[in-house]
């Protein structure tokens, strides 16, 4: 319990072998460490932990601490953004529900598959005109004009840009805090990183905001 509070905390954590990014120190923040159960010379723990944090490695460097060695042998996500385990389906209960579909009930794979801006629920929010939909699913920067109402929100945060019919048209960054919108009637706001709508959903703009 003592070594578990050591680790809590923002950390250096050299990404295992084989890896999907650079094999380099980086800082990764572990919210909570819980201890659950200790068996012998097993341990079941929780953990709380910002994205990109490896477990597997993480079990490794909790050995080496101990002077004993370590390694993790099953791992459980109980959650992710808005998503618990609350929302899981196993492969079983999808199968099921894809038989049911091909027989004309859609009713148990509504319940698995959800709409995709579920996934942005627990972002702050911007909801723009009709008119500015089709420049942002071209790649533009969202400029103050196209904004119609906006959730409050920081500078430099992972925004959702939505339509007013609650579509998700892309994430970007913020530029400005929400408070200097209703000050200023140009100027960049977001700056787009991934569009997800397609192009053709809504028509081009129907006039241009000169800045």
């Amino acid at each position: 319990h003592q070594t578990a509070k050591q680790f809590v905390g923002k950390i250096e954590q050299l990404p295992p072998i084989k890896s999907a990014v650079k094999r380099q120190l980086r800082t990764r923040e572990i919210y909570y460490l819980n201890i659950l159960e200790i068996k012998d010379k097993e341990i079941l723990f929780k953990i709380g932990c910002e994205a990109g944090f490896y477990v597997r490695k993480f079990c490794h460097d909790f050995g080496l601490k101990l002077n004993t060695g370590a390694h993790m042998s099953q791992l459980i996500r109980t959650k992710v953004g808005p998503f618990s385990d609350k929302d899981m389906f196993s492969l079983h209960d999808l199968k099921d529900a894809y038989e049911f579909y091909k027989e004309g009930n859609e009713e148990e794979i509504k319940k698995i598959i959800l709409p995709f801006e579920n996934a942005v629920e627990h972002l702050p929010k911007i909801w723009v005109h009709d008119s500015a939909v089709s420049t942002l699913c071209h790649g533009a920067d969202l400029s103050i004009p196209g904004i119609n109402k906006y959730h409050n929100f920081n500078e430099n945060e992972v925004v959702a840009v939505i339509t007013l019919k609650n579509e998700l048209i892309c994430l970007g960054n913020s530029l400005i805090n929400s408070g200097e919108i209703a000050n200023n009637d140009k100027g960049k706001a977001v700056k787009i990183n991934k569009v997800f709508m397609e192009r053709s959903l809504y028509p081009k703009n129907l006039y241009m905001v000169k800045e």
